[in-house]
């Protein structure tokens, strides 16, 4: 699970990148992007260092189940961002 897991979460990335690149305002971007990438890596290390105390306290099952939290926001996120006004300057206007 762990392998399949690190296998695949970081597919979403470039999608999120794409995002940014594609709305932020020109002269932003580069600041946007750097916004992101960091709030990233530090989700990640909050993940990493929170992930043991979470197995000690509660189990190894209800640790992973709390890992889904940060996929299931991105979809929420991402859906929400396809019904704004905005999401028409994604992908050349495709949906």
């Amino acid at each position: 699970v762990c392998i399949l897991w690190g296998a695949t979460v970081v597919a979403d990335s470039p999608q999120f990148t794409s995002c940014v690149i594609e709305l932020a305002e020109p002269t932003l971007v580069g600041t946007m992007i750097t916004a992101q990438v960091c709030a990233g890596f530090l989700l990640t290390t909050l993940t990493i260092h929170l992930t043991p105390l979470l197995v000690e306290r509660f189990g190894w099952f209800q640790a992973f189940a709390s890992l889904a939290l940060g996929p299931m926001f991105g979809i929420w996120a991402m859906a929400r961002l396809r019904r704004h006004p905005d999401a028409v300057k994604l992908a050349g206007g495709n949906r």
